[in-house]
């Protein structure tokens, strides 16, 4: 049983035994919507502990890590689709990018290491539809704001049941009015998330999606957790380019699908480039977020202009269909090795 401190009015309890944390951690787990967690968070893995978590109430990271603290830490994520993670190798590769830009020795968690360790806890977990997430941080050490004090790097992951689907309805948009993050940072996949946060919930606070960031060169950027695409009038695909903004892994797989509808007849290029806030508005008659659990999300409306007719267009359809298709049964796709 916790114990008190004594000669207060608002005692709060002291638990002295791992045990009784235990016992509280699950009761709140279980609690949290009427349901248990393990249905939505079916596994973890921790390089603290050196291991496969599989009761979310253990699902901790220690506060003293360098990434809770200071945000010294990046991450990416992976879909998780009819039991095969979805480009996991091309995830992997800009997590590293991001990891040796941020500065945190990536040394101890080769490529390899971390493709292994993420497929055998999606496997442990049992979880076949959702996505993964995981981190690379300074790891546990001190407090202070260098991360000298972190002996070494931490690895975390987690499962992430969902049962998305193909998003085929129109949303609106809005132009952010939260600063972007310089290149530096909007090019690095890291834990720094809190412009992205702020620009989500204003654009929630007026009815739309999700915001779209525009540069100081007036060029249109991305969203706060996707990539944005434009169908111009002459049935180009534009993306603007990724030299300040992050490479989405899904946009760019995008781009590489796309041209099977110029041979198709149905577009007539495909680009990358910068576009400015009046081309992407007056000139597009097509608009739509990209983004791993999307795929492609069509956009009608962008603050007060409609986009094209105000419908959802069959452009930006055709290259949803091409990417969910790629989801379910193209090359880049790892089986998991359930039991």
């Amino acid at each position: 049983m916790a114990s008190y401190v004594q000669g207060v009015d608002e005692a709060v309890p002291v638990y002295e035994s791992g045990a009784e944390v235990l016992e509280k951690l699950q009761e709140k787990c279980n609690s949290s919507s009427g349901s248990s967690s393990s249905k939505k968070y079916p596994g973890m893995y921790s390089s603290v502990l050196g291991g496969i978590i599989l009761d979310p109430a253990m699902m901790v990271v220690p506060v003293d890590d360098h990434m809770v603290h200071r945000g010294h830490g990046v991450f990416d994520t992976a879909m998780l689709l009819d039991g095969c993670l979805y480009e996991l190798d091309a995830h992997l590769h800009r997590f590293l990018r991001s990891a040796a830009t941020a500065r945190i020795d990536t040394g101890p968690f080769p490529r390899e290491a971390l493709r292994s360790i993420l497929v055998q806890m999606t496997a442990a977990s049992g979880c076949r539809k959702g996505s993964i997430r995981y981190w690379l941080s300074a790891g546990p050490g001190d407090f202070l704001l260098s991360s000298s004090g972190c002996p070494a790097p931490a690895f975390y992951g987690v499962v992430i049941a969902s049962e998305y689907e193909q998003c085929r309805h129109g949303v609106r948009a809005v132009t952010a009015s939260v600063p972007m993050k310089p290149p530096l940072f909007a090019t690095m996949k890291n834990v720094n998330y809190l412009p992205n946060v702020l620009s989500i919930m204003d654009a929630e606070d007026k009815g739309a999606f999700a915001s779209v960031w525009v540069d100081d060169r007036g060029f249109v950027a991305e969203g706060p957790h996707v990539n944005v695409a434009f169908v111009t009038a002459d049935r180009e695909l534009v993306l603007p380019t990724f030299d300040r903004i992050l490479g989405g892994c899904t946009a760019k797989r995008l781009l590489a699908l796309a041209p099977r509808l110029v041979d198709a007849g149905m577009l007539t290029a495909v680009a990358t480039r910068n576009i400015t806030v009046d081309e992407a508005k007056r000139g597009s008659v097509e608009m739509a977020f990209v983004g791993s659990g999307l795929p492609v999300l069509p956009i009608v409306q962008w603050d007060d202009t409609t986009i094209g007719d105000g419908k959802v267009g069959e452009l930006m359809l055709a290259l949803s269909d091409l990417l969910w298709e790629d989801m379910k049964s193209g090359p880049d796709r790892i089986q998991v090795p359930y039991k």
